[in-house]
């Protein structure tokens, strides 16, 4: 299990983490902390949640300390009584252990990839964003969650998996209307980083299960992303994205029109990545064309989807009824909200 965050504090805060971590497994009324500022404080609690989204029954804490004492006492907030605790959390362990027990001996991308598929199968967006949504226990009990929860969720998967995994969250940016921070993983692959944000591939999953967000280098993640809020380590390697790992990503016009013939013949849903440099209106352009082209071919209208941010269509033929233009829809990849 990776401890990204208590591996980057100071001894101070690591002590206060490690105590805050023993009450919550022994669900202390009360513990005693050395004293931290308010500020160093919410950020301790809030960063061992993300290293131990297993402990899903503590959602807050309130504090008290006396003015000349060099310690503090940390009050926490469980979502649950005591005894329910215990229930749910033999419930989620057993549950966590039967998911994962198929995969154990597979390669680190296959974990990966059957951790993302889960989700993906598995989870809705709650948009009402009940408690539990923010914790494992929602994904993972109520086939629920918002991102908080579906990220944490990830974690706990490849933790049982024994698969390098942190949460990282980004900040908001009311000028753009992103009104939420979002959360995602970062996993770790025969050594090299790489951002997975389930969360964004669940809400483009309406027509088979998609990786726009598997295995993403710093540079791509970050062109729909808000830079995170605090360190992480750098992605910089592209090679395992999902689409070029299957040979899905086309530097080359004919391979998609080769590839959008076999589509319109075959009658199924089609999704690439183009990486033949920038994918601006022009070269859009162009690439819709040749999907429309081999659809005429088979008397079929092609309807496309795009994530232009990450620069993949999606699509498939439907039999021509004569409509004068290929319908195109642009897709945003989010949190759920908009679905």
């Amino acid at each position: 299990m990776e401890t990204y965050y208590y591996n980057h504090m100071n001894k101070t805060q690591q002590s206060a983490y490690h105590n805050i971590l023993q009450g919550f497994q022994n669900m202390a009324d009360e513990i005693l902390l050395p004293r931290l500022e308010q500020e160093e404080l919410y950020n301790v609690f809030f960063q061992l949640r993300l290293d131990h989204p297993e402990i899903f029954w503590a959602t807050g804490f309130r504090y008290k300390y006396y003015q000349d004492s060099p310690n503090l006492i940390f009050v926490p907030e469980y979502l649950f009584e005591k005894n329910k605790v215990k229930e749910h959390q033999r419930a989620m362990q057993a549950r966590v252990e039967k998911l994962v027990r198929p995969v154990k001996d597979k390669s680190e991308w296959e974990k990966e990839k059957f951790v993302h598929d889960f989700i993906c199968e598995n989870v809705r967006y709650d948009k009402l964003k009940k408690a539990y949504s923010h914790e494992i226990i929602g994904p993972l009990g109520q086939g629920v969650g918002v991102c908080e929860g579906i990220a944490k969720a990830v974690k706990v998967l490849c933790d049982a998996l024994g698969l390098w995994c942190m949460i990282v969250i980004c900040g908001n940016n009311p000028e753009k209307g992103i009104k939420y921070r979002h959360t995602w993983n970062i996993v770790k692959l025969g050594g090299k980083y790489y951002h997975m944000d389930v969360t964004f591939d669940n809400s483009l999953s309406h027509n088979g299960i998609r990786y726009d967000y598997f295995n993403l280098d710093d540079k791509n993640i970050f062109r729909d992303h808000e830079p995170l809020i605090a360190p992480a380590p750098h992605c910089t390697d592209g090679d395992h994205f999902y689409y070029r790992e299957k040979k899905l990503s086309f530097t080359k016009q004919e391979d998609v029109y080769k590839r959008a013939l076999q589509t319109a013949k075959k009658g199924r849903v089609f999704t690439f990545h183009w990486r033949g440099g920038y994918l601006t209106r022009e070269i859009l352009g162009e690439l819709l064309e040749l999907i429309r082209k081999a659809g005429k071919e088979k008397q079929k209208s092609a309807r496309i989807s795009l994530n232009w941010p990450q620069a993949v269509l999606c699509f498939d033929y439907v039999e021509d009824q004569g409509q004068p233009e290929t319908e195109v829809t642009l897709e945003e990849a989010n949190e759920g909200e908009m679905e």
